[in-house]
């Protein structure tokens, strides 16, 4: 049996979960077997049986505190694991997955392939591609504890959808206690915009822009395309964008379908950031800007008369669909 950690935030499924249990159904499928998720929350039962539609048999409801606690959600998935007698289980390398995996992988005494780009290439012994070295190579990971798990990288595994309904059943773990606990003091919500650790577009700028003033094409071009905003560290450093903005080695790590970076030269601290993203696409007056050689498509221009003039051949596309 394979089984599937699904995140959820306030009461709705993240899109990793999909990705998730879509990627566990097709290694299930590999290993003739089935797919068991377990969810901890308050998600609907109606969305706990739609995880069917992606390949999941049965889902375990974990009722509990929806506030991250790495621990507690580390034993519950182990309850769950040794309920189902899984010897797979599998969860998003998000950072919630960061948190709960390792913590998950001493209870269950198992191997962790943490950042996985791609199915496993073997189930025996099991062997899963990752990247390695600032994602500028890539390493094949052995496990070979006869529980494994491994940790999806969000966007590397695409969703599928199919038909079908999962039963519901309300788990009690025998033991979820930690010996530890976290206190939320504050919680800051982004309302209508597109989360950067989940988007699939992102629209970056970088000191290029002169001025936080300037940002407002940059943000009417992610509204086009339905992407999140984004920002280097200099940019964050000094004001202009939240530091939730920064990508980056030392920000937040994305693997957007689409990352287009405006006025952003490229710095290597940058790039480990961003570069799992399948396509990039930079915008920079200096050509000899360091992320034109790591970029799939490149513009040199002024970024205030390219973007104005991409913004609007955007609407047109958009408006002619």
């Amino acid at each position: 049996m394979v089984l599937v950690y699904t995140e959820s935030w306030e009461g709705k499924f993240k899109k990793a979960t999909f990705e998730a249990v879509s990627y566990a159904a097709e290694v299930a499928k590999k290993l003739g077997t089935g797919v068991v998720a377990v969810s901890i929350g308050n998600v609907s039962p109606d969305d706990l049986a739609a995880l069917g539609k992606y390949g999941a048999t049965k889902v375990l409801s974990a009722k509990g505190d929806t506030t991250l606690q790495p621990g507690s959600w580390a034993a519950i998935i182990a309850g769950a694991a040794q309920k189902e007698n899984a010897k797979l289980v599998i969860l998003s390398h998000t950072y919630t997955g960061k948190s709960v995996a390792p913590r998950l992988a001493v209870r269950l005494k198992a191997g962790l392939a943490a950042g996985a780009v791609q199915l496993p290439s073997s189930l025996s012994p099991l062997t899963v591609r990752k990247k390695c070295f600032s994602n500028k190579g890539f390493t094949d990971v052995t496990v070979s504890t006869p529980v494994a798990l491994i940790a999806i990288t969000p966007n590397s595994y695409q969703v599928n959808t199919g038909s079908g309904t999962a039963a519901v059943e309300e788990f009690n773990p025998p033991d979820s206690s930690t010996g530890g606990s976290l206190t939320c003091k504050e919680t800051k919500k982004a309302t209508g915009k597109v989360a950067l650790t989940e988007a699939e577009i992102v629209v970056s700028g970088g000191r290029g822009m002169k001025d936080p003033a300037n940002w407002g094409m940059l943000e009417e071009m992610a509204g086009i395309l339905g992407a999140a905003t984004a920002c280097s560290k200099p940019v964050a450093d000094i004001g202009w964008r939240p530091h939730h903005e920064h990508v980056g080695q030392t920000g937040i790590t994305i693997g957007a379908n689409l990352y287009i970076a405006v006025g952003i030269s490229g710095a290597i601290q940058h790039l480990a950031g961003v570069s799992s993203s399948k396509v990039m696409v930079v915008i920079n007056s200096d050509k000899e800007a360091p992320f034109f050689k790591a970029a799939d498509y490149g513009i040199v221009g002024d970024a205030f008369e390219v973007v104005p003039r991409l913004n609007a051949a955007l609407k047109k596309l958009k408006s002619s669909s």
